[in-house]
């Protein structure tokens, strides 16, 4: 059976997206990042390691991605960098690795002719919003170089399905959490500061809005976005048109804690002022009426799992250090 080949497969979403596909029957092969040591993150303990194939290779190097295109005919291009404080301290990187990563993905499949190209997008392209809900026909503002990269590589992606008819389709989730993720995020962030007894939340700007999606349902929404003939060559939001604040969030998730918390701001968890992205706020209509896409989890019962599964591993988490 052809395979489908998942980059960035070890990370917080990939792992998970990669458990969903070989839950749904198909043939994957995941692309890790080389590492000497033959650490595959997420992958190492996953349900599916035994049922898929793995490939050690870096995104930014050529032959390593077109040698793992080798024998697929679907490609989901997660593999990128995505802290967005980073972004401030080594643009460079970002440059590197989400848009000549992407590049090499989208002239890997040309070459190869693959049958579809899912390139993962973010919310974060949008800059703050312009008018909500947020539609895929919004205008994109870089405000950090992460989302100028991610907007780089989006284009160069519509490029190749307008120059070549390469069938590329573009997967924009809005805030994805759940368990797994990086103590950078802002719900891990809350939750692991809590966990670990700390009354006094140290965090960046809690006035943003951010549209939440539990992973799981992320994960159906690339899914189904595969599925679906209608979007190629388009950009197809994931997100639950619904917005919480930072400071609601840290609320909500302290009662279902049972704990009371102080926040004491540390400026340097705060983005620069013109560079923060003040709402986001999901139109979803086309991902629903394109595909069978239905969430599952609302955002009590999706904290409640990711709350559940940080219990059990929290000493993951060094609640003492400020993750870039």
């Amino acid at each position: 059976m052809k395979k489908i080949l998942v980059t960035g497969a070890a990370g917080f979403i990939g792992s998970h997206l990669t458990e969903y596909l070989v839950q749904n029957g198909l043939n994957v092969k995941a692309f890790v990042h080389y590492n000497s040591q033959n650490d595959w993150r997420w992958i190492d303990n996953s349900v599916v390691k035994d049922e898929i194939e793995i490939i050690s290779g870096d995104i930014r190097d050529f032959d390593s991605v077109f040698n793992s295109m080798k024998e697929c005919y679907v490609v989901f291009h997660l593999a990128a960098l995505i802290g967005i404080p980073y972004s401030y301290i080594s643009p460079k990187a970002y440059i590197d690795t989400n848009i000549i990563g992407t590049y090499n993905i989208l002239q890997s499949a040309r070459e190869q002719s693959l049958e579809q190209i899912l390139i993962t997008s973010t919310s974060e392209t949008y800059g703050t919003a312009q008018y909500v809900p947020i539609d895929e026909k919004h205008p994109m503002v870089g405000q950090s170089p992460y989302s100028a990269s991610k907007i780089s590589a989006d284009q160069l992606a519509c490029s190749y399905y307008r120059s070549f008819n390469l069938p590329v389709k573009i997967v924009r989730p809005f805030n994805t959490y759940g368990p797994r993720q990086s103590a950078r995020a802002i719900i891990p962030t809350i939750i692991s500061q809590i966990l670990k007894g700390k009354m006094e939340l140290k965090l960046g700007n809690v006035k943003p809005t951010r549209d939440l999606t539990f992973v799981k349902d992320t994960c159906m929404g690339f899914y189904e976005i595969y599925k679906s003939d209608k979007l190629f060559g388009e950009i197809t939001n994931i997100g639950m048109k619904n917005e919480i604040s930072i400071g609601e969030l840290v609320e909500k998730i302290a009662s279902i804690l049972n704990k009371k918390i102080n926040i004491i701001t540390d400026w340097e968890r705060v983005r620069p002022e013109k560079s923060e992205v003040d709402r986001l706020l999901c139109e979803n209509k086309k991902l629903i009426e394109s595909t069978n896409w239905e969430p599952v989890y609302n955002l009590h019962k999706g904290l409640i799992e990711t709350i559940s599964w940080m219990e059990k591993n929290i000493d993951l988490y060094k609640t003492n250090l400020y993750n870039l």
